[in-house]
């Protein structure tokens, strides 16, 4: 399996999303979330294939989330950990009860709260070992559902960035596949023969991402051209011509009176 190389349509837009939002620096040590998925199974990959062709000098590591969904899940690790191994990159396995962390915030999405406490795992796992920065496997679908889901569920345009530094922990996040498609991480991961494990979560495929990338699909029916176009919106340059921001009671107070 390791001697197998990136495709080079893959390895080209890593690259690039490296290179433009200067994701990765000489000194850095990265830990990297492998939940054992094929993302973050070719985002752990990638990366080690990256520390080996270019000149940057920097160490990875590795950290499994384990969130006492099912019983069995430890065990199944196990292949993420020879999977780490085979590539010469430590693996660490900790221990989070999200089942009962989401039973305790009945009054909160089940899916904030998981990501809320994973991230906050592994912020605190990469400073016990000295990383600098964290890096995690969403891709180009997760950042264009995201923006999707933001302006239908709140009315904003909002996604997360490429690379963020979180001032609290001092920690950099990173996500080198931002420009890769989720069916070409498919793709890859079944040519490798990657041990894919499936998601424990209890509300995998239940879940207002899952209704979201839906809707993109079904809508592409119709409008073949929505995904580009939402990938394109998030650019900050690609603002054309909206209103002003609601002006205050205050800020219309004299033309108001000037009414009367």
């Amino acid at each position: 399996m390791t001697d197998i190389n990136l495709p080079q349509v893959i390895f080209s837009k890593i690259f690039r999303a490296v290179v433009e939002f200067e994701l990765i620096d000489d000194g850095d040590k990265i830990l990297i979330g492998i939940s054992g998925g094929k993302d973050s199974l070719l985002l752990t990959y990638a990366l080690e294939i990256l520390r080996r062709r270019t000149k940057k000098n920097f160490s990875l590591a590795a950290l499994t989330v384990n969130p006492n969904f099912s019983d069995d899940f430890r065990e199944k690790i196990s292949s993420v950990t020879k999977f780490c191994n085979e590539l010469g990159i430590e693996h660490e396995v900790r221990e989070l009860d999200i089942a009962g962390l989401i039973r305790e915030q009945n009054n909160k999405s089940p899916c904030y709260t998981c990501a809320y406490f994973r991230r906050a795992l592994m912020n605190r796992r990469a400073n016990e070992i000295g990383a600098n920065k964290v890096a995690y496997a969403h891709h180009l679908d997760d950042a264009v559902e995201t923006f999707f889901m933001s302006l239908l569920s709140t009315g904003q345009l909002n996604t997360f960035q490429p690379k963020t530094f979180l001032d609290r922990t001092n920690i950099t996040v990173i996500r080198p596949l931002i420009y890769v498609r989720e069916r070409e991480v498919e793709k890859f991961a079944k040519k490798c023969g990657f041990e894919v494990l499936k998601s424990p979560c209890p509300f995998d495929g239940n879940t207002n991402r899952q209704r979201i990338k839906n809707l993109i699909v079904n809508l592409e029916k119709d409008f073949p051209d929505l995904f580009s176009h939402l990938a394109a919106a998030m650019r900050k340059d690609s603002i054309g011509e909206l209103w002003d921001a609601p002006k205050t009671r205050e800020q219309m107070r004299q033309t108001y009176f000037s009414f009367k």
